[in-house]
């Protein structure tokens, strides 16, 4: 099973830095990584070139012009790219525990997507971290919220099944599934842009098409570094179009990746 390390990133160097130094620390590597940008400066490039020097693991770049929040698009593009079967994606403000990528890797069964924890980093200590690039936590860190999320235990995390529906605990910066799945319902719906429901609305249609979720307790970890919340000026319309894709019971959008299968797209 070949696998991809999916980042999106906009912006914000200084926490993809942090994220990036967590990947040279996994206990397995993905086979590729792929950055999703939705129209960073130069200042992201450069944390990226840096990084591609010291990583044994093909990087690509992939870049789309600054016209707005438009992170469904960024990340059909760059899934539509790889050959990768399968794709554990990641926000590129969220930390890495170093047996992510393996977590991960060990739980993807055919006909289930995965999602893990979240752990929240307090507003206090958000810039002492990336300024002092600290990447590992434990249940003692005065720096996180949530630590009993931080526990990682391979034996506790048999004990959580799959099912379907859109679980309580999912969270679109903590997730894999497998390419061919995403392929199936056409991927993100870009009909959405703004912040809000991108990654729920493509987990309802994953569900209709039987796929089921299962949570990884104990294992899967991310610490999500904090920032002020973006702009929900479209989640009104958003809602509306998850909203459809529930009663309609909806599979396949019909603005989604398939546009870019087999289509060129500029790498960096």
């Amino acid at each position: 099973m070949k696998t991809a390390l999916l980042i999106s990133t906009y912006n914000w160097p200084d926490a993809l830095q942090l994220v990036l130094d967590s990947v040279l620390v996994q206990t397995l590597p993905p086979n590729e990584i792929l950055i999703a940008d939705d129209g960073s400066d130069s200042k992201t490039k450069k944390v990226i070139d840096d990084f591609i020097s010291k990583s044994s693991v093909s990087v690509k770049h992939f870049w789309q012009e600054d016209i707005g929040f438009r992170k469904s698009i960024i990340l059909n593009k760059t899934i539509a790219f790889t050959n990768s079967e399968y794709i554990i994606q990641v926000d590129g403000d969220c930390i890495l525990h170093p047996n992510f990528v393996e977590d991960h890797t060990a739980f993807a069964n055919r006909g289930f997507y995965l999602y893990g924890s979240r752990v929240n980093i307090k507003q206090p200590f958000a810039t002492e971290i990336l300024m002092k690039r600290i990447k590992i936590f434990n249940v003692f860190s005065k720096q996180i919220k949530n630590k009993t999320r931080t526990l990682h235990s391979p034996f506790l995390s048999n004990f959580f099944k799959g099912k379907l529906g859109v679980p309580d605990k999912f969270r679109g910066c903590n997730f894999s599934f497998w390419r061919d799945d995403f392929i199936a319902v056409n991927g993100y719906n870009e009909d959405m842009t703004g912040w809000g429901r991108e990654d729920s609305e493509l987990i309802i249609r994953l569900t209709n098409n039987n796929v089921k979720g299962r949570r990884l307790r104990y294992r899967g970890i991310v610490y999500h570094i904090w920032h002020k919340i973006n702009s929900k000026a479209r989640l009104t319309i958003n809602d509306s179009i998850q909203q459809e894709a529930i009663n309609k019971k909806i599979i396949f959008c019909s603005n989604g990746v398939s546009k870019y299968i087999n289509k060129e797209f500029f790498t960096d």
